[in-house]
């Protein structure tokens, strides 16, 4: 990796926020897009943006002083200066074919969100899995702490209801996105690594070029500034020892007594966490979370580290404010109960995220019911590169419902379909309860005619899947 793919060059400088004038978001109701947009929008940038139909995002925005449209049309260019994309947008779409044909500045959404960050000190958190989790548990407890820190996440806070926030503070939190490179646009002052696994290859090819992605975004740490990294991920753990060995500033945290912040003696009662967290200095505090399962534990070590070794917050402040983190939209979120049947949707969406989210569900059912798991793969290239991988996470599982693979930003690909996943979870546990439900609407009534008093329901993915589970509430609620 050289901080470059075939569309934009994430080494080169980003222009500032003053220099963008007005400027327009196509597909602005995305996560990451919105967030941006969000943010300028705060700072007095004039912003517009187009989606493919209406969303409650949308209207929000809407209301916050962007010019929103629905479709796409080169008429919405009108009186721009520079429109913003992600890696999902391709050229064929007509507002990006218009922009590049008058000359427009085309920036990726991660150079855009750079531009707002200039004069903050930065702090992005990346990784496969739990960087949405960390960035929101560390913007919630440097609130605690009496910091009003910028932030922008991929998910909703749930207690703020947003995404993303201009503050008062010279902090800036956000999420950095690995997928295609676009985390070395950020240069910060603390760079977070939750772990190093074998993603995204539909953009990097093999593993040797994500870890050199990885290596590169340690490299470009401020001089003076901190790597927080997790002990007990063997990729993040080697990035460590690269990043130590080459004169960065080097903290890591997990449950390995190697650890420079190290967790030990969990306990979980229903949706809460707790475990000792014992920092450089050698004294053993209590770490607690509202949400439940051993990585948000993890998650919250890493956002611990960040604040008190990383911005000099007060531990005590910042394991309060850990403790009033009430979660993030789609990451373990409770959806409702009917029938005796809970429901629960996460955004799980690769090997490593789907174990962690199913074996929390094991734990909370132990005992008391089954662990249903509606499961959509996303992303054709993942479904045929970790089909045995998903399927050794669903596992443990009772039930496994899987839904038609979610397309997304990719095309289909011939003999690649959930069954793949059927097929390697019945070749790794023969016997096993597994569906593949290929009509969307049949699911919710599938998945309620299966469920039981007691039961819990996973739907998980990132794709429409999130929808599933009102439905399925509403029919058991029917009886």
């Amino acid at each position: 990796m050289n901080g470059r793919n075939a569309r934009f060059d994430f080494a080169e400088p980003v222009p500032p926020l003053e220099e963008l004038g007005a400027v327009h978001f196509i597909a602005i109701g995305g996560s990451g897009m919105s967030g941006v947009a969000r943010v300028m929008l705060a700072r007095g940038t004039r912003v517009s943006g187009s989606d493919a139909k209406e969303s409650p995002v949308l209207a929000a925005l809407a209301a916050e002083g962007a010019d929103v449209h629905v479709g796409h049309d080169p008429a919405h260019l009108e009186g721009v200066d520079t429109v913003v994309i992600s890696s999902a947008i391709r050229e064929t779409n007509v507002e990006l074919a218009a922009a590049r044909e008058r000359g427009l500045r085309v920036l990726h959404r991660s150079q855009a969100l750079a531009s707002t960050m200039a004069g903050s000190r930065r702090v992005a958190v990346a990784g496969a899995n739990g960087k949405t989790t960390t960035t929101s548990m560390l913007t919630v407890a440097l609130q605690h702490c009496g910091i009003d820190p910028s932030f922008a996440a991929g998910g909703e806070l749930a207690k703020h209801g947003t995404n993303a926030h201009w503050g008062t503070g010279d902090v800036f939190v956000a999420e950095a996105d690995e997928s295609d490179g676009s985390f070395l646009v950020y240069h910060p002052e603390v760079a977070v690594v939750t772990n190093v696994q074998p993603d995204h290859l539909d953009f990097y090819g093999t593993f040797d070029r994500v870890q050199e992605a990885y290596a590169e975004f340690a490299t470009s740490v401020l001089p003076g500034g901190l790597l927080v990294a997790c002990e007990d991920d063997e990729g993040s753990r080697s990035l460590a020892e690269q990043a130590r060995a080459a004169g960065t500033r080097v903290l890591t945290y997990g449950w390995s007594p190697e650890a420079d912040v190290v967790l030990g003696q969990e306990t979980f009662r229903g949706l809460m966490a707790r475990a000792t967290l014992t920092g450089p200095d050698g004294e053993p505090r209590v770490l607690r979370v509202n949400i439940p399962g051993r990585h948000n534990l993890l998650n919250a070590a890493a956002a611990y580290t960040v604040a008190v070794e990383g911005l000099g917050q007060d531990p005590t402040r910042v394991l309060d404010g850990l403790f009033g983190f009430t979660g993030t939209r789609r990451r373990f979120e409770p959806k409702g109960s009917a029938a005796g049947v809970t429901v629960v949707d996460d955004y799980a969406h690769n090997p490593g995220k789907v174990a962690a989210v199913v074996s929390t569900g094991r734990d909370l059912v132990a005992g008391q019911g089954r662990l249903v798991v509606v499961f959509q793969p996303h992303l054709f290239s993942r479904t045929r590169d970790f089909a045995r991988e998903f399927a050794a996470a669903l596992k443990p599982a009772d039930v496994v419902v899987l839904m038609d693979v979610y397309a997304a930003r990719e095309d289909p690909v011939p003999g690649v379909s959930s069954q793949l996943v059927a097929d390697a979870l019945l070749e790794l546990e023969p016997g096993a309860d597994v569906r593949v439900v290929s009509s969307w609407t049949a699911v919710p009534q599938v998945v309620a005619g299966l469920a039981a008093d007691g039961d819990l329901v996973l739907t998980v993915g990132a794709g429409d899947v999130t929808m599933i589970g009102p439905e399925v509430l509403r029919v058991l609620a029917q009886g």
